[in-house]
């Protein structure tokens, strides 16, 4: 079989050329259409529940919201894991399905149980939510709005909130590929209504009344309409607030005919909203932001580039010296990271071409070798669009050139050992070439073949991989599979093509430097082999030697699974005191932020203390993230490396008192926290039945 296929490759050079331009253009057009990411997403399977409970505790929030919602789901078919938070006002429930099952239908059934934990938790309390359909690699973008310099005074922490909420929020999420764009920090706007204790006894007005009077009256109703000839007029009711005035207006009850008006017994103004988490801009200001996230599954670079395109419609909306500026760009990582793959695959594919021509001693052998490197990255990349295997550091650092131009190599060399052979130096006719190349590719192609298919073999445990150590390390499998299965078709049709047009047609028997530099290899080879054999029992013994005390060392190492991505930014997490308020987190993250700006490395620093608005993120009051964001590598001036300036940081931060620093990264922080509910890489999990007995073990573990 591989017989014909080599003859017919040989024989047909049009259609094998064809198709290797074919070939090329899916190749290229796959490119263009392959996701693109940093690393590969390794989040597990999840839906994430969560209840907002302003007025309760952490353990009326535990009773009364968690506990009744972990009921109604825990029979829900498939599920690995159900994980809790109750902390005050805010309950969120983390749902790990098994990883065959579809993430919409996952969310269908755990929001039919929904419906049935709703009728047990206490009236007015609080509505489970389901979290938006993202993963751990999901934050694409985040940004603040903060006023230009000198126009400070004219905005506040409310009037920004406003902003990203009306205008900037709304007009995000018309972009195709969000998922969720989650507010943070600000004040959110509210009308209040302060009763007088005195004035409702005295008018005999209850708290029950202000609530019945406020819902009643702020709501349009209609009334079909009234035919009159030659016009039809629709009745309309209208009710809605639109105003403070309106709603000191609104009629509680009357008492003797003289109706009892909202502001006689309370006082309307302006407020804003209990809020359970900030966010701070270089340690100055009270900043507002957003975090966009995007729907799972999708290219992070498209919907980065849409949502780009998409800013300067919404600044213009905007006041001209209020904007939008983004803290976190996915693209900055992507593209470094992808920078790196195409610097190496460019420099590993230069040396293979280098050493192909010094060993092959033919510049036309190493260019037909060479050229099979490319056209089986672009077979890589096709099928890895088909499969739908995203690019990323781990998938395309893989690829080994070595691997993929192996069967070429055999089958060039064996062409021109062949032709070296021969007797005559008279030059072939192409019939006469066709037969050359024909004849010395079989002879080895089977026994190269054979060799690759080993190697495929070899990656087939890899792609049995289930859960985090398949999402992470079969994207690497499949992109190699492809590659060297790419290699190995060209090597028994495009490359046999090539030989027979390309490859010189008049045989020479004169020694090239090649072959000069092999005899000069062997010459010092061949003393050192024949030692060898007559000292067997010595080499044996020293190779099992070297293996124990490799042992030894291998024991002694460190070891972590995979290598750390380094992301080039940093993500301080900050503990304060169990108990902390939010002013004073915030105080504390806006020093800490100071002290981090004074580094001539870093850009900016914005730092989000507790929980936003769609808590994905659920961090208690206490507890802040500082994210900064560093200048280019070539702008430093210290000469300090990456770790060297977060060691360098975390000794500067040691200056505040009572404060707990843990230095990380922003998507390892994400991914940590959403597969195993936990911001750090080691944590302790304590489990038993009594709360405060929990809490004093907790403690004892911390000092440690």
């Amino acid at each position: 079989m591989l017989d014909n296929i080599i003859k017919f490759s040989i024989k047909n050079k049009i259609i094998i050329g064809l198709m290797t331009l074919l070939l090329i253009i899916w190749g290229v057009w796959s490119a263009t259409k392959l996701p693109i990411d940093a690393v590969p997403d390794i989040t597990n399977n999840q839906v994430q529940i969560f209840t907002s409970c302003p007025t309760l505790a952490g353990q009326e929030v535990e009773q009364l919201v968690t506990f009744p919602i972990e009921q109604s789901i825990a029979n829900v078919p498939k599920i690995e894991e159900i994980r809790s938070i109750s902390r005050f006002g805010l309950s969120v429930i983390t749902v790990v399905f098994e990883e065959d099952v579809d993430i919409y239908f996952a969310r269908q059934l755990i929001n039919e149980r929904l419906k049935e934990a709703v009728d047990q938790i206490p009236q007015g309390i609080g509505t489970p939510e389901m979290a938006p359909v993202s993963t751990g690699l999901g934050e694409v973008y985040q940004y603040i709005i903060h006023p230009k310099k000198g126009s400070e005074s004219k905005y506040n922490a409310k009037d920004l909130r406003t902003m990203q909420d009306w205008i900037v929020a709304r007009q995000l999420y018309g972009t195709p590929g969000i998922a969720e764009v989650n507010s943070f920090g600000g004040q959110l706007k509210q009308y209040e209504v302060a009763v007088n204790p005195d004035k409702l006894r005295a008018m005999g007005v209850s708290i029950p009344d202000i609530f019945t009077a406020l819902e009643k009256n702020n709501q349009n109703t209609g009334g079909a309409y009234i035919d009159k000839k030659p016009n039809a007029y629709f009745i309309r009711g209208i009710g809605l607030v639109t105003s403070i005035e309106d709603v000191k207006r609104i009629v509680v009850k009357t008492s003797g005919a003289v109706p009892i008006y909202i502001n006689d017994v309370a006082e309307v103004r302006f407020g804003s909203a209990v809020r359970y988490g900030a966010l701070t801009f270089n340690g100055e200001v009270d900043a507002v932001g957003g975090v966009v996230m995007m729907l799972k599954g999708e290219n992070s670079n498209e919907v980065v580039k849409r949502i780009k395109e998409k800013l300067p419609t919404i600044q213009k909306s905007l006041p001209e010296d209020v904007i939008v500026e983004p803290y976190l760009d996915r693209t900055e990582l992507v593209g470094r990271a992808m920078s790196t793959v195409e610097k190496n695959l460019i420099e590993g594919a230069l040396i293979v071409i280098f050493v192909l021509v010094l060993f092959l001693g033919n510049f036309r052998a190493g260019l037909i070798v060479a050229s099979a490197i490319p056209l089986a990255l672009l077979f890589a990349l096709g099928m890895m669009n088909v499969f739908g295997v995203s690019a990323n550091l781990m998938s395309l650092g893989a690829i080994d050139f070595g691997l993929i131009v192996d069967g070429a190599v055999i089958v060039v060399e064996a062409t021109m050992h062949h032709l070296g052979l021969r007797k005559s130096t008279n030059r072939l006719t192409q019939s006469e070439m066709d037969d050359e190349v024909f004849v010395s590719a079989s002879k080895i192609r089977t026994s190269a073949a054979f060799g690759e298919i080993i190697i495929l073999i070899v990656y087939i445990p890899i792609l049995t991989l289930v859960g985090v150590e398949g999402k992470m390390f079969r994207p690497m499998a499949q992109t190699v599979g492809f590659a060297i299965f790419g290699a190995l078709i060209l090597s028994l049709t495009y490359i046999p093509m090539m030989c027979a047009l390309f490859l010189s047609k008049k045989p020479s028997h004169k020694k090239t430097f090649s072959d000069k530099m092999m005899d000069k290899l062997a010459s010092w080879y061949q003393p050192v082999l024949q030692k060898a054999i007559k000292m067997k029992y010595i080499v044996v013994s020293a190779t099992v030697g070297l293996f124990v005390i490799s042992l030894f060392f291998f024991s002694r190492m460190g070891g972590e699974f995979i290598p750390q991505l380094q992301e080039g930014d940093y993500a301080f997490h900050c503990i304060l005191p169990q108990g902390s308020s939010l002013n004073q987190s915030i105080e504390t993250s806006m020093q800490a932020s100071r002290i981090l700006k004074e580094f001539q490395e870093v850009k900016m620093v914005v730092g989000k203390t507790g929980a936003a608005e769609v808590p994905t993120d659920p961090m208690p009051p206490e507890a802040s993230d500082l994210m900064v964001v560093l200048k280019p590598e070539k702008e430093w001036t210290s000469g300090r490396n990456y770790k060297e300036l977060a060691d360098a940081m975390m000794e500067k931060l040691e200056v505040i008192p009572g404060v707990f620093f843990e230095k990380n990264q922003p998507i390892q922080m994400r991914f940590n926290e959403l597969m195993t509910g936990i911001r750090q890489d080691v944590a302790v999990k304590i489990f038993g039945e009594n709360i405060d007995t929990l809490a004093s073990y907790a403690k004892e573990v911390s000092e440690v």
